[in-house]
């Protein structure tokens, strides 16, 4: 080979500069492909690893929405998150696709932060003549909920659909309201002290069809189930849709304990035209992570999956066009969408927070510190058998995860992560309060009764993040230990276990679980 040019002494040093560079790239840890190494990672004190190289030392207000570590390395992959995060934050308009009616402003105004806004079954609204506070949809633009409403035979209402949009665009008429009034009950631990446990009773007004129970399919109030969902957490999304499908199938077998009465299998729906396992929302009742579907049934954002308007052929249409919206073209674009998968993708997980070494705690007449005691908390977790459920580790993949569009993600592949969860349905009963945790909602092979086990990490920052402690598909949970206390059905022997401990243990587990 013929050089053109002879080489000078800062060519030579350049030549060896660049061999070290390469040399110390491959020990620091990239693979070719750019893939971080795990082992790689300074862990700082008082911390561990949660997903891998995808796991972020955030402790505030931000612990959900903060790139992960291969986002913000990768000048392009930063470019795509952060105009997904862009998108998934801006509030619309009805200049830009919202409405005529929605249930959220953005995705944001549901997700703040990428958590869960405060449900609007928590915030007040009314009174009743005997002074029962009335709660339910909101009255700022989003409810922070979706309300499903079905016919007792599964069908759904004519004219309404699967949910009833709680809000629209100024000048159109929102297909109904949602009032909430809460039943309490009181029980106690075996030991004597009492708790106390909320159920939810809905009410729909404001049917934008006044005159719906005098015509051919009435809306009977007998013949209506209702159910609500509030805002997942975004915590840990890239990884769930990377998790090696085989394992998960693996659990389903594996997930036979008769003398926990636990038996967990898989849900499988039929989405883009074949059938897939579920992994994502409360029932695992889809196989992605609903982009698409959020635009269109939460925002009523047309796009090329969801072509119509959620409110196609009713009064809605013309009122919205009245008050100037087109029906003339998609409202978002494919490659936006697949943007908001990335940033939905790309965002880390925030690491477990093993406790202090030197905060002082007091368990049962002894000086422990926080992290002893958040050590004693989980071996109760254990001991109450959480684990066969919430199961602590599973891994991803080899090739990652895929977005919408068909972007590959591989940085999210052949990583070891505990979501505490094994993603599969289990019975929660239908006992406690005469009606458990059944909300008569059929989504796929799930059953009414029949949940998703959810993921643990990220939920002990839920407070600082969201400034809020409600859990359950519903926030009928208003903390950690009344969450407990509403498992039945399959999570009975694990409830039961955790009311016999004494209070000092039934504590330490919930600082174990602040703790995730």
């Amino acid at each position: 080979m013929r050089l053109l040019h002879p080489l000078t002494k800062s060519d030579s040093s350049l030549i060896i500069l660049t061999f070290w560079c390469i040399v110390l790239m491959a020990l620091t840890g990239c693979e070719d492909n750019g893939v971080l190494d795990v082992k790689s990672i300074d862990v700082p004190e008082g911390y561990a690893l949660s997903a891998g190289t995808s796991t972020v030392f955030k402790n505030s207000s931000y612990a959900y929405d903060t790139d992960a570590d291969w986002v913000a390395s990768i000048a392009a992959n930063e470019k795509r998150f952060t105009h997904g995060d862009r998108l998934y934050d801006n509030p619309m308009n009805s200049g830009n696709g919202l409405g005529p009616v929605y249930a959220g402003y953005s995705c944001g105004s549901c997700h703040r932060n990428a958590g869960r806004t405060k449900p609007a079954l928590w915030t007040q609204t009314g009174t009743d003549p005997d002074g029962t506070p009335v709660y339910g949809s909101g009255q700022y633009g989003f409810s922070s909920m979706l309300v499903y409403v079905t016919r007792k035979n599964g069908a759904f209402f004519q004219h309404y659909g699967r949910v009833i949009h709680d809000q629209s665009i100024m000048g159109v008429t929102a297909e109904g309201k949602l009032e909430c009034r809460w039943h309490k009950a009181q029980f106690q631990f075996p030991d004597g002290e009492p708790y106390e446990l909320v159920y939810p009773e809905y009410t729909v007004t404001e049917w934008y069809r006044p005159n719906y129970r005098d015509t051919d399919d009435p809306i009977r109030p007998e013949d209506l189930f209702c159910t609500v969902r509030i805002p997942l957490r975004h915590v840990g999304m890239g990884q769930m849709m990377a998790l090696d499908h085989e394992e998960i199938e693996a659990l389903a077998r594996k997930s036979n304990y008769p003398e926990y009465g636990i038996s967990g299998r898989c849900n499988y729906i039929n989405e883009r035209g074949r059938m897939q396992l579920g992994l994502s929302g409360n029932k695992a009742q889809h196989a992605d992570l609903t982009v698409e579907l959020g635009f269109s049934s939460d925002m009523g954002v047309t796009n090329s999956r969801y072509p119509e308007e959620i409110c196609e052929g009713q009064s809605q249409m013309q009122e919205g066009s009245m008050m100037g919206l087109l029906y003339d073209k998609l409202d978002i674009s494919t490659e936006d969408m697949e943007d908001v998968d990335y940033y939905l993708h790309g965002l880390g997980v925030p690491a477990r927070r093993l406790g202090s070494t030197t905060t002082p705690m007091q368990y049962k007449g002894q000086t422990v510190t926080e992290r002893q005691l958040t050590e004693i908390g989980e071996q109760r977790f254990y001991e109450a058998k959480c684990h066969l459920c919430h199961v602590t580790t599973l891994h991803t993949r080899p090739r990652g995860a895929t977005l919408l569009n068909g972007t590959e993600l591989p940085w999210l592949g052949n990583q070891t992560i505990h979501p505490y969860s094994d993603y599969l349905l289990h019975d929660m009963g239908s006992e406690i309060m005469g009606v458990g945790l059944n909300d008569n909602y059929v989504s796929g092979l799930a059953r009414g009764n029949e949940w998703r086990t959810t993921p643990l990490w990220g939920i002990g920052l839920q407070e600082k993040v969201n400034a809020h402690t409600y859990f359950l598909h519903d926030g009928r949970a208003r903390n950690l230990q009344e969450a407990i206390l509403w498992h039945g059905g399959e999570g009975e022997a694990s409830k039961n276990l955790f009311m016999k401990m004494d209070k000092e243990d039934r504590q330490a587990l919930i600082l174990f679980l602040e703790s995730l």
